[in-house]
């Protein structure tokens, strides 16, 4: 989701805080705040500096879209464009992200380890009566 976007004159934005769900050390899911610095442009409009990425996708999903727990495969910016999304966790906490909200998705699973169903990963579903459209955009260089 995205931070604190108020500013005025005397303070310009320098960075964006963005949501991360990413994998703990325990191996369990989690979320955690990601604060991107926003050296570019201008004080009234500031940027990130351009990032490459490995490719994007729209996704549509029905109303009724969940799936089952799983890892993120690469980690990627998911966007939602319209609908809602609720990402769920193991530890029974969920988030839900509505159009124009985004988030970091890093919970891969460590190297050398399987994928443990009881264990890792999170779920996800649509929200409401509407369809789920997003946006993954790859990551190759996390800012």
């Amino acid at each position: 989701m995205l931070g604190d976007m108020t500013h005025d004159a005397i303070t310009p934005i320098s960075e964006i805080a963005a949501t991360e769900l990413h994998t703990g050390a325990d191996g369990l899911a989690r979320w955690r705040k990601r604060i991107i610095a926003l050296p570019e442009g201008s004080p009234l409009t500031r940027l990130t500096p351009l990032a490459s990425s490995g490719g994007w996708q729209l996704r549509r999903s029905p109303a009724d879209f969940k799936s089952d727990f799983h890892c993120t495969t690469d980690p990627q910016w998911l966007v939602v464009l319209t609908g809602r999304m609720e990402i769920g966790l193991r530890d029974g906490s969920a988030r839900t992200f509505g159009p124009g909200e985004f988030f970091y998705s890093n919970d891969t699973l460590p190297a050398g380890v399987a994928f443990d169903a009881a264990l890792h990963g999170h779920r996800s579903r649509a929200v409401g009566d509407q369809p789920l459209v997003t946006l993954f955009v790859r990551a190759v260089l996390v800012l």
